[in-house]
């Protein structure tokens, strides 16, 4: 196995996934797969997530605009918590979450905000300063 790749995921993991509560998809694959929890993570974190041509922060922009508009409540969750440790600021997250409503719906959106309100809240930064 290319050393490079693993120390990459796991560099990539400390970075989006650092302080992050519950349950990560890694460990939920793990539990059924080993091997193709492995495998699963040096895509998806190692090669996907790892790559250089747009930002960080913009790539977790991009996956909060389609997990909102998916309706996909944990994963929003996750990758809300990963743009704030990226250097997103909450109104650039509600704000990518109000253009997902022309999309989505505004159901879609009024839930993602929910949960942009509890990370939030969570991290001790409710209400979002101006």
């Amino acid at each position: 196995m290319d050393e490079r790749i693993i120390e990459k995921t796991k560099q990539t993991a400390e970075l989006y996934f650092r302080d992050v509560e519950g349950e990560r998809p890694y460990e939920l694959w793990r539990a059924f797969d080993k091997d193709m929890a492995r495998d699963l993570s040096l895509f998806i974190t190692g090669r996907m997530y790892a790559r250089e041509k747009i930002p960080h922060p913009t790539r977790q922009l991009v996956t909060v605009a389609a997990l909102t508009v998916l309706s996909r409540p944990e994963e929003l969750r996750l990758h809300i918590a990963a743009a704030l440790n990226v250097g997103c600021t909450p109104r650039e997250i509600a704000e990518v979450i109000f253009q997902t409503m022309i999309y989505g719906g505004v159901p879609a959106g009024n839930s993602a905000l929910k949960i942009l309100r509890e990370v939030l809240q969570e991290r001790g930064l409710w209400p979002p300063s101006e």
